[in-house]
């Protein structure tokens, strides 16, 4: 009887089981955790994600193409002297092949902490104007335990609001593996700033909201039980956000960067990647060449100088009539990626984009945006690099070119900087070896400190 009993028990607890909730232990609601109503970063969403199955279908390469749906060249060449040749010619040679499916494979090997756990937010800040404006963003963190450190990331050029980190999974999330927790602001223009116009290069308002953002969220993860392990941080970016991120590092070596206040910040280590360090040099690079390989920069550089410092220009007067007219419905709607504008514009020839007085450097309408182009480039501040910085760059870089790198180097030759020039192919697939560096210098550094524990 009694064996009976036990049978029909065994055969019961399938159905059981189907009445029961299990709970997840580590599963925190960040979005009503009474302790956090009234702080400064307010959350709006969360969701978690798992790694172990790749990159989410929303995850997105520089250009806007999903990450699983990128066919660019991610190939490296190298120069060397072609055979039989007894000139001192340097010619580029393809040394290494090696697909985007592949290199997204080798980010996604490194660490353990598979699960994500996404954040979306708010926090105030300022416009160009010195006006509060709430801004929005996202903070992604190990599903398990504290961050061992925070990486406060500015993310790249972004054409539509859905690329926005608000609303994607970032790239750089891939470093969550690895055990760091994310900052990731959206900037202003784009979240729940969609509809406004994004100051596109404008360094200090930039960098400025990006700080507000890690500033906010200090505040936050201290109450939810969520604070850091070490709480030096990294500042990282690639692209637009290489620039941006330098810009920050600026910011809080000039105004944050005293221990004795309270808002004191301390920076660990500095990654920057492909940058516009000199807008100025990148755009005189447009107009001397005749040629923009990611014809979608020009107007981006012009309307965020023109609205971003507040210029008495009209863009009519810079840019052809055909373009103008499609600014807001191609650009500012942020309804497409900056591929598929790319694609709208329909051309890289430079004086098809711009009207004669556009690419006339004589001009002084040309002369006052290169002023504003100087004023933003962070190679023309009087400052040097306190903190540590990598900074790598492709010298086959067809979108932001390589002279930015020359030129950063040149004027901090004299800064704790690694720079690291190599033909790493095109600008859009070296982000993604960009961020493979990052993951290495991380455990690096990891394996370097247990040598002394």
């Amino acid at each position: 009887m009694a064996h009976r009993l036990t049978y029909l028990l065994f055969l019961s607890l399938p159905l059981m089981l189907i009445g029961c909730t299990f709970r997840d232990e580590e599963y925190v609601d960040f979005t009503d955790l009474e302790a956090a109503r009234g702080l400064r970063f307010q959350v709006l969403s969360q969701r978690e994600t798992d790694l172990s199955q790749g990159f989410p279908k929303d995850c997105f390469m520089p250009d806007g193409t999903p990450i699983g749906e990128y066919s660019g060249s991610a190939d490296t060449t190298t120069m060397v002297l072609e055979e039989d040749d007894d000139s001192s010619t340097l010619r580029p040679k393809k040394t290494s092949s090696i697909t985007v499916a592949t290199l997204t494979q080798q980010l996604l090997k490194r660490g353990n902490q598979d699960r994500v756990i996404e954040i979306v937010g708010t926090y105030p800040s300022i416009d160009n104007n010195l006006r509060p404006i709430t801004l929005s963003g996202k903070v992604m963190l190990p599903k398990k335990g504290k961050p061992k450190r925070l990486i406060l990331v500015s993310h790249y050029t972004v054409g539509s609001d859905i690329e926005a980190p608000s609303n994607c999974f970032s790239l750089e999330g891939v470093l969550v593996k690895l055990g760091y927790g994310l900052i990731i602001p959206d900037y202003m223009g784009y979240g729940i700033t969609a509809d406004k116009v994004h100051p596109y290069l404008v360094m200090d308002q930039t960098a400025r909201n990006v700080l507000d953002m890690y500033l906010c969220v200090r505040e936050w993860l201290k109450v939810v039980d969520r604070a850091p392990e070490k709480d030096d941080i990294y500042l990282m970016g690639y692209s637009q956000g290489g620039a941006t991120t330098m810009a920050v590092e600026h910011l809080i070596e000039t105004e944050y960067y005293f221990p004795d206040e309270d808002d004191y910040v301390k920076i660990h280590r500095v990654f920057a990647g492909g940058g516009p360090y000199d807008v100025k040099a990148t755009y005189e690079r447009f107009v001397t060449t005749d040629s923009a390989a990611y014809p979608v920069a020009v107007p981006l550089v012009l309307q965020g100088m023109i609205v971003g410092n507040e210029l008495d220009i009209n863009m009519n007067d810079i840019v052809q009539d055909w373009l103008y007219h499609n600014i807001d419905r191609w650009i500012n709607s942020k309804r497409y990626s900056t591929g598929v504008i790319n694609q709208l514009i329909g051309t890289t020839t430079t004086h098809n984009i711009l009207t004669k007085e556009g690419m006339n450097q004589a001009s002084a309408k040309v002369a006052e945006l290169y002023k504003a182009m100087t004023i933003n480039s962070i190679t023309s501040y009087n400052w040097s690099p306190e903190a540590s910085v990598y900074i790598m760059h492709s010298i086959d870089d067809e979108v932001v070119p390589y002279t930015n790198a020359t030129n950063a180097k040149s004027k901090w030759e004299d800064a704790n900087i690694i720079y690291n020039f190599g033909h790493y192919g095109p600008h859009i697939a070296t982000c993604l070896r960009f961020i493979y560096s990052v993951q290495t210098l991380l455990q690096e550094e990891e394996n370097e400190m247990k040598k002394y524990e």
